[in-house]
């Protein structure tokens, strides 16, 4: 397992993470199963400052040469180098306006039971998935979120909005 390791110590972090990977192409080699280096993915999390000062390194790990990339996904949350989780909030809003619209479509043949239990299925658990990983961010980062929230309620009570 890999250690909070200082911006200077880089070439520590880098064997450290050399031998994790060794350690799990070994365990998978035991049981016949064949990582893909190709899918492979490397990401740096820190400070701006610091992760300028890692841009320009990369990975030898095994037989792969893995560049670090800005944004992974992970049991469905998009993690970004900086944990700002805008990503994965401007997902996460983006589809539910796209159910939106689409609910929207049926409106008129979908009473209010109809629609709490339609908004209920494809918006909210969207937004609630995995919303423990978005505590402590600014009111500005969940912005997003509340619009769509708010679009939801004028949805299923059939509001407009108010200019």
């Amino acid at each position: 397992m890999l250690a909070r390791v200082a911006v200077n110590d880089i070439n520590l972090a880098r064997r450290c993470l050399e031998s994790c990977v060794t350690d799990i192409h070994d365990w998978c080699a035991r049981r016949r199963l064949q990582l893909n280096p190709e899918k492979n993915e490397l990401i740096w999390f820190g400070s701006r400052a610091n992760l300028d000062r890692l841009q320009a390194m990369d990975t030898n790990l095994g037989q792969a040469d893995i560049k670090p990339i800005d944004c992974v996904r992970d049991l469905g949350v998009l993690l970004d180098s900086s944990l700002s989780m805008r990503e994965h909030i401007t997902k996460v809003a983006s589809t539910c306006f796209f159910r939106l619209r689409q609910l929207r479509k049926l409106s008129r043949i979908l009473d209010i039971d109809d629609r709490k239990r339609l908004v209920c299925a494809l918006v909210l658990t969207r937004v609630d998935y995995c919303n423990s990983a978005l505590a402590g961010l600014s009111n500005s980062a969940l912005a997003p979120l509340l619009r769509v929230l708010h679009a939801a309620a004028r949805f299923v009570f059939d509001l407009r909005r108010k200019y």
